[in-house]
């Protein structure tokens, strides 16, 4: 997958684990938005990782004296 569609799928994670989170709090405490939003923020925390990993610049070396 390319970086930036990575990236974008961290955010519609992000974005649906706040509305489970959300539902949770109102649901009266159904343990069914409880663990999807469990679920999503993994998935978001896992996403948002390969962005960010994909961002590094590997090909050039970083010297202290530049």
């Amino acid at each position: 997958m390319s970086s930036t569609l990575n990236g974008l799928l961290a955010v519609v994670a992000l974005v649906l684990t706040a509305l489970s989170f959300w539902k949770y709090t109102g649901s009266g405490d159904n343990k069914m938005w409880l663990v999807l939003t469990i679920v999503l923020l993994v998935a978001f925390l896992a996403l948002g990782g390969m962005f960010l990993s994909g961002r590094v610049n590997r090909n050039e070396d970083i010297h202290i004296t530049e």
